[in-house]
């Protein structure tokens, strides 16, 4: 099995190559995101860079003469101000964004089943020098803190509960949520959600067993703060376009619409998370879903909603727990932010203090 890890140098170089593609994708969706823009250009466009970018590499066949897979591992998400995430919606959704909201983008590639994350928040200012204030500033100020101490957590050795821990103090000392539901996943070889988690926040429905990290994995680490009771909730089915196949989960599926789309997922997105945006035929789809989903063939990700008025922020990024330290191979660069609010734990502030990896020694010259 670590013939699949990065513990290989070519395993290191396709997530480095997904994780360009996934960069890649999230700046021009971040350089488009203006006010008048409609929110499912953003996503199109999300997908597209990722496709086209995908395309550049790993285009000789293997050894047996197949095609390197390589694409989307994660559907565009654009989602504006109290929407938590996941909102992918159809060509025919006329929603522009406006000046003064917080848009929250998520996407993935993958080259080969080896899968990059990214999730990024930015506020459209009407003056792109002006830093981010108000209560939107201090929780993606919290949020980026929390990254900065999860991702120096995320070593062998520590327990997931460790990670979730420090997440929790930094929200503490900001005032402000975890977000329920969220959770950092280990991510495997054409697996985006694998078993190893860090739940950030447990609840009486949602409980993760401890577990220690070990090298030599790699972690979506995703960071969702809010300023409400970070407690979202799904406001209509109807808005829930993006789905994964759930594969442990057969059936012999009768309508004719449903057969259509279980073959386009099974053909085109058999592991990967996609968008209803990507099936032919999108009405058919509709009525495809519907059978797919009462016979659990698919998992859904809907659309989550924090109240109206809240605050929200999200970062993700993908870690290759590393030998000589943590490989953050996407990143989240953010806007300038103007928060009164500052770390106050001592511990933490000096965890974040330290490198992320241990400087090589160079070796003395002869």
């Amino acid at each position: 099995a670590s013939l699949l890890t990065p513990r290989q140098p070519a395993v290191v170089d396709k997530y480095k190559v997904a994780a360009e593609i996934a960069n890649k994708a999230l700046a021009a969706v971040l350089a488009a995101a203006v006010p008048g823009a409609k929110v499912c250009d953003l996503c199109a466009l999300g997908d597209k860079t990722v496709e086209a970018e995908a395309a550049k590499f790993y285009n000789k066949k293997d050894k047996d003469g197949n095609k390197i897979d390589k694409g989307i591992a994660f559907p565009t998400c654009v989602s504006v101000n109290n929407q938590v995430c996941h909102n992918s919606p159809l060509d025919d959704n006329t929603v522009v964004l406006e000046e003064g909201q917080a848009v929250k983008i998520d996407l993935g590639a993958h080259v080969d089943g080896y899968i990059a994350v990214v999730a990024n928040t930015v506020v459209l200012m009407g003056d792109a020098n002006a830093p981010v204030t108000g209560q939107q500033a201090d929780v993606m100020q919290a949020a980026i803190t929390a990254g900065e101490a999860a991702i120096r957590k995320l070593r062998p050795g520590s327990t997931n509960n460790e990670v979730a821990a420090a997440i929790a103090k930094v929200a503490e000392d900001f005032g402000v949520n975890v977000v329920e539901g969220v959770l950092t996943h280990a991510m495997k070889r054409f697996v985006i959600d694998g078993n190893k988690v860090v739940l950030h926040k447990s609840s009486p429905e949602l409980k993760a067993d401890e577990e220690t990290i070990a090298l030599n994995e790699v972690y979506a680490l995703d960071i969702v703060l809010s300023s409400g009771e970070g407690k979202p909730k799904m406001q209509d089915e109807k808005e829930t376009n993006v789905y994964k196949r759930a594969i442990e989960k057969n059936y012999k599926l009768k309508m004719q619409a449903s057969k259509q789309l279980f073959s386009q997922i099974t053909t085109r997105f058999p592991t990967m998370p996609f968008t209803m945006r990507a099936m032919t035929e999108t009405r058919g789809a509709r009525l495809g879903v519907v059978e797919c989903m009462s016979h659990e063939l698919l998992h859904e990700y809907p659309v989550l909603y924090e109240k109206s008025g809240d605050c929200v922020a999200h970062f993700k990024a993908t870690v290759l727990v590393m030998q000589n330290g943590n490989d953050r191979i996407t990143t989240w660069a953010h806007q300038p932010l103007q928060s009164d609010l500052e770390l106050t734990d001592e511990d933490l502030k000096a965890l974040i203090a330290q490198p992320l990896k241990s400087k090589k020694k160079k070796k003395p010259k002869a």
